[in-house]
């Protein structure tokens, strides 16, 4: 009877392929085999298994197999006290399984995937597929803490199933412990990048998810650019700069302003309308066609041609009132604008100086302007919009180390600001 039962779980668990093995020991060491009191209790089981089994290779319908399954139950438990070895509890798992599947029994399922680890006889390779079942019919059935002990131990894997750390994520996060669940997301990402393998999309977007709904102001930063590091898409993007500009709690018209050239840089308010309709307003609001007027045509200008925004608009038509006039008188003062940033005793003028170029797309001579306004100094309050604008400028030039070595200075409310246009910096600089 021993070897019957022992050859049993190759064919009863072909779906999975599944084959038993010998436990870890010395060369030496006895097979694994069945005990006397199982192999007493369980042959006339096997049989009547079988017979279930071979119902089920002739494609009976599915009420017809659970019909045919049920009476296996009540069998089950009055054989289980006859399960003594490490190769019985594997065997019988394996039936508990298979039963609990015919019959729709769950509980009965995650019974006999849980005695099969515990068997410890499962191939090293099908360890983390029993547990990913186990550790999914628990994260369906809101079983938290048992989904979170039974995924852990795969986060090393590099080839967990996509799923898999998807799911532990959400299960600490719906257990109240969201950083668990994102920690476990990068340990997934390091494990597929240590092996050179891409980790999905969707895990960081996950992260995105749980830090932002836990709001984890930090992490929402930390997972928009995460997500667009390794996905730079125009969407993707959009998204990033979102999150961080949500994420802040002091965003000024400067911080929006500085955000919305990101985006548009990246490609993101070519967008579908219905994605950027209000960040072309956001965009509008910020750049203020009063001060920046030669900006604030291009973008509604830009807005209306992609259909996000309408020129019949109040809101634009009043943009394209106040701007549109103002913009030959703007850019014949900026030569003015100059010399006067040089002599002036602060750097504040060549700050502002340096402003009116970038919005004009005139890189070159805002990064003179703002390097000037940073060595005559008197503009400490101003000092990490400056580094980011003229790390911008430095970005529209080519000058990608620079410009990386400027946004490193940064800080305050522009560090989320400064860290995405780093990304963004060497991005480009790859050619990307």
């Amino acid at each position: 009877m021993a070897a019957a039962l022992a050859a049993a779980p190759l064919a009863v668990v072909a779906t999975l392929g599944i084959a038993v093995a010998a436990p870890a020991m010395a060369k030496d060491a006895p097979k694994a085999t069945n005990s006397a009191e199982f192999s007493k209790v369980a042959g006339p089981f096997q049989k009547s298994f079988n017979d279930v089994l071979a119902k089920k290779t002739a494609k009976v319908s599915d009420a017809e197999l659970k019909a045919a399954a049920e009476p296996l139950v009540p069998q089950l438990a009055t054989i289980e006290a006859g399960v003594k070895s490490p190769l019985d509890r594997l065997i019988f798992g394996d039936w508990q399984r298979q039963v609990g599947g015919w019959t729709g029994d769950t509980a009965l399922t995650a019974k006999g995937l849980q005695n099969m680890l515990d068997s410890g006889q499962l191939q090293p390779n099908m360890v983390g597929t029993v547990s990913a079942m186990l550790g999914q019919m628990a994260f369906t059935g809101k079983d938290y803490p048992t989904a979170i002990k039974t995924l852990s131990p795969l986060m090393s894997d590099p080839k967990v199933d996509d799923a898999v750390p998807q799911m532990l994520a959400e299960s600490y996060a719906s257990s109240g412990q969201p950083k668990q669940g994102l920690d476990a997301l990068k340990a997934a990402i390091a494990a597929r990048k240590a092996a050179n393998l891409p980790a999905p999309e969707e895990w960081y977007s996950r992260g995105n998810r749980i830090a932002y709904s836990a709001k984890l102001p930090a992490e929402s930063t930390e997972w928009a650019i995460l997500l667009v590091q390794a996905y730079p898409t125009p969407l993707n993007w959009l998204g990033a700069a979102q999150l961080v500009r949500n994420s802040a709690t002091n965003f000024t018209g400067q911080e929006e302003l500085d955000i919305s050239r990101l985006m548009d840089q990246a490609g993101s308010l070519k967008l579908d309308p219905k994605y950027v309709e209000r960040e072309y307003i956001a965009y509008l609001q910020a750049v203020d066609a009063r001060r920046y007027p030669g900006e604030a045509v291009r973008i509604a200008q830009q807005g209306i041609s992609t259909g996000a925004l309408k020129a019949s608009d109040t809101f634009v038509k009043d943009v394209m009132t106040q701007a549109g006039p103002r913009v030959a008188a703007d850019k014949a003062s900026l030569p003015g604008l100059a010399k006067e940033a040089a002599t002036a005793p602060s750097g504040k003028v060549a700050a502002a100086a340096g402003d009116t170029y970038l919005s004009y797309a005139d890189p070159a001579k805002a990064e003179e302007m703002y390097t000037l306004a940073l060595s005559k100094g008197g503009v400490d309050a101003d000092k990490d919009r400056i580094l980011t604008r003229l790390a911008i400028a430095q970005i529209d030039e080519g000058k990608y180390p620079d410009a990386k070595a400027n946004l490193a200075k940064v800080g305050g409310t522009r560090t989320g600001i400064a860290r995405l246009w780093a990304i963004y910096a060497d991005q480009k600089s790859a050619g990307k």
